[in-house]
């Protein structure tokens, strides 16, 4: 009944969270509107990349819109080669100043842009605090987020890749994981 509601909608635009892939799926077989992934935190204006996912088999975030720059570096400010996970990071026009009335956590969150070149240090850019790495194709992987990552026995475990993981098995219809 629900998919009958969206027949005549020629574009869907999801974001704010994950996209589930069963949602996706479910999108998908409406086989009718163009569907679009969209990614980025309020701190840049709300959208920083887009990805079409009409026909897609697997989810990502796409690429960076216009006037924007993504980021793909290690805890040391370097950026990350494809492949390689690191914290995704956003430069560009649709940056927000900072946080009101939070200046410690603006200082910390909004750092001098490394990689503006003559502009360097006037220009800024925003740490997400997400899980992200770059694809051979050019398009981003969303991981989730940093601060869901934990160490067991020296390896650095991503909690929300291993939902997604789980959420792909047709009998799981929820996942949370946590490290005991």
């Amino acid at each position: 009944a629900g998919s009958r509601a969206l027949q005549d909608v020629k574009v869907i635009m999801v974001g704010g969270e994950a996209l589930p892939s069963k949602l996706l799926a479910a999108l998908q077989e409406i086989n009718g509107p163009r569907i679009y992934n969209m990614y980025g935190p309020t701190e840049t204006t709300v959208w920083s990349t887009v990805q079409e996912l009409t026909r897609a088999q697997q989810i990502n975030i796409g690429r960076p819109i216009a006037n924007t720059q993504i980021y793909i570096m290690n805890a040391n400010g370097e950026l990350q080669p494809v492949g390689v996970p690191g914290e995704l990071c956003i430069g560009g026009e649709g940056l927000a100043r900072g946080y009101w009335k939070r200046e410690e956590l603006t200082a910390e969150k909004f750092v001098n842009h490394p990689f503006a070149g003559d502009k360097a240090g006037h220009e800024r850019m925003y740490r997400t605090g997400d899980l992200a790495r770059w694809m051979p194709d050019g398009n981003i992987e969303y991981l989730g987020r940093m601060d869901h990552q934990v160490k067991i026995r020296g390896y650095r475990i991503e909690l929300g890749e291993i939902e997604s993981q789980l959420l792909q098995v047709e009998s799981v219809q929820e996942a949370v994981i946590m490290a005991r």
